[in-house]
Formats: structure tokens, C-alpha cells, sequence
């Protein structure tokens, strides 16, 4: 009997805010969804492919990777302004966002030399730089104040969802094929996959429509966004998450690949480990993201930033243990990957869900294009900075975990000034 009264108490705590979530996120999640199986296939195997198959350098994998940034910076510029556009808008913005990404995937699928990596890491990043303006609005647009975060976190569920869908059915089948490349190549047909579920199921918001009928100048919307001076502390410190994130994507499963060397066999992970490894990352994510948003929704969004750097300081603790530490590297790598999960649940709604608020209604399109250059901006240093750490003597790179400790300290202490500059307004 108590059972049965505790389900029913956690289904009506459940109804009381999903049913008040837009139905337009939740067809834009479903095509997320897809999309990020394809991305499962590739995000985590890249580095593994183009350094141990292809005999490139760590570094210039990295630098490859991290050029994603430059054309990133042009798409996310690009893309904000069109998103903001009557004559353009969120939807379209987005159709051309997935067409382009398709393109780098195939781009990547058929690299052969250090130059072709280039131009597909180019061509990727210039789709994802059109994305993430365009997609943030879109979910902003379609959530209130008091639902924001968990709007937030029903997108951000739907991408960890197929992300570790995605990264383990990329496990099985490079053990059965052993090619790499069709995981581009499936990587490109989720980018297709998406593109029908945008054109078919997703519209311009009415938030959108309205925004229409209050244009701002394009140069003005800029230059607006370039006074707000609590939106450029934001970005500062959100610039060192885009870095620690970016560690998790490249530099990590080259990192288990090459250094972790595990006891009994004097080598590093087997593929099919890392693959359980990250799906075990993203699953722990998606089992966190509702409890911990619920659980930080009390907390001003500075409070819940400064939870996410600390977990994040917590991580790189347990990465450099499993790679000094003579033996369980699995168990310190599975702990913290998990922590890194909880990290990154902790992070994402509430650095969306400030974005949102700090935005003018017809200017989000442009706010989330300059969030959305933190990641570019955080690639562009975290990938090279990662492959030239896995390029050096085994000392150095071990402790280059503890050098991303020490940044929390600067990460809490800006984001206590942007707690005490947001009170003041």
C-alpha cells in the first residue's frame, strides 16, 4: 500500500509540469533524439579512429578537431542573426544546420590524410555553428518561467538518450565490421533523419512570430548584447565548461585508449570498454537529469553552476587517480564518469534557462549565438590543449587532470561575482 502511494505521489509530481511543456519540444526532442544516435556513432570514436587507424599525431587530431571552432564561430554568428529573422527564422535556420552537418559527416567518412580532416572538421562545424542558436531558441521560445528548466532538460534528455543509444550500437558494430567509417556515414543519415522530422513536425513559435513584429537591427541586436555586462561574465566563465566538456568528447577516449593501461594486461581500454564506459556516462546522465533539476530548481542558477565546477574538479581528481593509481583504473574510470554525468545535468539546464532570461525576447536568436560561440571557443582550446597533453611524457599528461582542478577555483570565484551582479539588477 505505501508503495503504490509513493507511485502515485511521484506520477502526479511527474504530471504536474510535463503536461505543461510545449508539444513542439517534444517533436524537436524526438528529433534530437535521432540525431544524436548518429552523433553516438562518431563523438567518442573520432579521436581513436584518426590517431590509432589513420597514424596521425594526437596533436594534429586535436588541432583538426579544435578547427570545428573557426568555422563554428562564422555558423553560430551566422545562425543567431537568421534565427532572429523574420525573413528566415528559427525553422529554416535549422533545415540548413542539419543539410550542412550531413555534408561534414560524409566529408569526415571518406578522410584519408590530415587535409580532408580539415575540410570535414570545417564543413561540421559550420553546421553545428547554424544548430545550436537556432535549437536553443526554439526551446526557449516554447517555455515559460516556471517550467524553463525542466523544458531544458527534456531537450538535453533526449540528446544524452541517443547519444548512448548511439555510442553503443557503434560498439558491436566495430567489433563486428571493424571499419570506422560507416560510423560517419550513419552519422549522416541521423543528420537526414532530423532535417524531415524539423521540416515536418516543427513551425515557428508563436514567441517567434511575435518577435517578428518587434524587430531589432541587426547591428543593434549586436551591440546591445556586447553592453550586457552580466551576459559577458556569464560567457567568461562559461567558456571554462565549454573546455571542461570538450575534454569529455576528444581528449578522454584517446586518453583511456593510450595511458589508462589496465593491470593484467599492461594495455590500454579494449573499444568495447570505452563504448560501455561513455554509454555508462550517458546513461547515469539521463537517470540524473529530471532528479537533479528538480532537485537544484530551488537554487539561483550561479548556486547551481557552482555545484556542477565543483563535481567537475571532483572528475579530473578521479581521472588523474586512474591513471597514477597501480590498479582498479576501471572502477576510478566508472566513478568518474559518472561524476562527470551529475556535472553536466548540473550545468546545462540552468546555463540555458539564464541565457534565456538575461535575453530580450527578440533578441534570444543573438544571446544564444554568443553562448553558442562558448563552445566553439571551448573546442577551439580544449581539443589542441588536450591532443598536445596525450603528445607529451606520461608524467605531463597525467598531471594535466590536476591543472583543470586548479581552473575551478577561478570558475567559482567568477561565477560568485556574477551571483552578486545579477542581485544588484
Amino acid at each position: 500500500m505505501t508503495f503504490k502511494l509513493m507511485k502515485l505521489a511521484s506520477q502526479s509530481q511527474l504530471s504536474s509540469w510535463l503536461p505543461s511543456i510545449h508539444p513542439q519540444v517534444w517533436i524537436f526532442a524526438i528529433g534530437r533524439f535521432f540525431s544524436e544516435v548518429g552523433t553516438g556513432f562518431t563523438l567518442f570514436y573520432a579521436p581513436i579512429f584518426f590517431v590509432n587507424q589513420l597514424g596521425l599525431s594526437a596533436t594534429s587530431v586535436g588541432v583538426a578537431l579544435g578547427s570545428a571552432s573557426i568555422s563554428g564561430i562564422v555558423g553560430r554568428i551566422g545562425g543567431g542573426s537568421l534565427a532572429d529573422s523574420g525573413g528566415w527564422g528559427r525553422r529554416r535556420t535549422l533545415l540548413l544546420a542539419t543539410a550542412i552537418s550531413a555534408i561534414g559527416s560524409l566529408v569526415l567518412a571518406a578522410t584519408n590524410n590530415f587535409t580532408t580532416l580539415i575540410i570535414g572538421s570545417l564543413i561540421s562545424g559550420l553546421g553545428i555553428g547554424f544548430y545550436w542558436p537556432a535549437a536553443e531558441a526554439v526551446v526557449a521560445d516554447a517555455s515559460q518561467i516556471d517550467n524553463r528548466r525542466e523544458t531544458f532538460a527534456i531537450a538535453r534528455l533526449a540528446d544524452n538518450l541517443g547519444l548512448a543509444i548511439g555510442i553503443v550500437l557503434a560498439g558491436f558494430l566495430i567489433a563486428i565490421i571493424g571499419s570506422y567509417r560507416w560510423l560517419f556515414v550513419i552519422d549522416a543519415i541521423s543528420f537526414m533523419i532530423f532535417f524531415g522530422v524539423v521540416y515536418v513536425g516543427v513551425s515557428e513559435t508563436e514567441q517567434q512570430q511575435i518577435e517578428n513584429s518587434e524587430k531589432t537591427e541587426l547591428f543593434a541586436a549586436w551591440v546591445a548584447v556586447l553592453n550586457d555586462r552580466r551576459f559577458l561574465v556569464y560567457i567568461a566563465v562559461n567558456i571554462f565548461f565549454t573546455i571542461y566538456i570538450s575534454q569529455i568528447h576528444s581528449t578522454l577516449p584517446l586518453y583511456f585508449k593510450n595511458f589508462v593501461l589496465v593491470e593484467s594486461t599492461a594495455k590500454g581500454f579494449a573499444e568495447t570498454t570505452i563504448s560501455g564506459l561513455f554509454a555508462w556516462h550517458l546513461v547515469f546522465a539521463i537517470i540524473c537529469q529530471l532528479p537533479v533539476t528538480s532537485i537544484l530548481k530551488s537554487c539561483s542558477h550561479t548556486l547551481a553552476l557552482t555545484v556542477s565546477a565543483i563535481f567537475w574538479a571532483i572528475g579530473f581528481g578521479l581521472i588523474w587517480v586512474s591513471g597514477t593509481a597501480p590498479s582498479h583504473q576501471l572502477v576510478w574510470v566508472t566513478l568518474a564518469l559518472g561524476v562527470f554525468a551529475v556535472a553536466i545535468v548540473s550545468y546545462t539546464p540552468s546555463s540555458a534557462s539564464l541565457v534565456t532570461e538575461l535575453a530580450p525576447e527578440n533578441q534570444r536568436g543573438v544571446y544564444f549565438s554568443i553562448n553558442a560561440l562558448c563552445w566553439a571557443v571551448g573546442s577551439f582550446i580544449g581539443h589542441p590543449l588536450g591532443g598536445w597533453a596525450l603528445d607529451q611524457p606520461q608524467i605531463i599528461t597525467n598531471s594535466y587532470w590536476l591543472g583543470f582542478i586548479l581552473s575551478i577555483a577561478i570558475t567559482v570565484a567568477i561565477l560568485q561575482y556574477l551571483n552578486r551582479i545579477l542581485k544588484v539588477v
